[in-house]
C-alpha cells in the first residue's frame, strides 16, 4: 500500500497531461511510434493516472522526471533551432511539474521558518 499524496494533485496532473500532449504533438507523427508512446508520451500519462489516484511515489518520480524533462527541453532549445518553441513550452511545463510536486515540502518549509 502506498502513502497518500495531499499536495496540490490537480495542477500536477494538468501539468502532466499537458506535456504528454506536448511530447503526442511533437513524436508522434515522426515514424517511431512505439519509442514516441513508450519513452515520451506514456510516463507522464501513466504518472498523471497514479498521482490523481493520491500516489506519493508517483508525485515524487513526477519531480524527478520534470527535472529530466527541463534538461531535454533546455538541449532541444539550445540544439533545434527549428523547435525551439515546443522546447521552450517543454521547459516551462517540466517546471510546473517541479513546482507542483514539490508545493508541499516547500510551504511545509517556509511556513515553518516564518513561525
Amino acid at each position: 500500500m502506498s502513502a497518500r499524496w495531499a499536495g496540490p494533485r490537480l495542477p500536477l496532473a494538468a501539468a502532466l497531461g499537458a506535456l504528454a500532449a506536448l511530447f503526442a504533438l511533437r513524436y508522434l507523427g515522426g515514424g517511431h511510434l512505439a519509442a514516441a508512446l513508450l519513452v515520451f508520451v506514456g510516463p507522464p500519462l501513466l504518472l498523471m493516472a497514479l498521482v490523481l489516484r493520491g500516489s506519493a511515489r508517483a508525485a515524487f518520480w513526477s519531480g524527478v522526471g520534470g527535472l529530466l524533462w527541463f534538461s531535454h527541453g533546455v538541449m532541444d532549445a539550445w540544439s533545434l533551432p527549428e523547435a525551439r518553441l515546443l522546447a521552450v513550452l517543454e521547459v516551462a511545463l517540466a517546471l510546473a511539474v517541479i513546482a507542483a510536486a514539490s508545493w508541499r515540502g516547500l510551504s511545509a518549509r517556509f511556513r515553518r521558518r516564518r513561525g
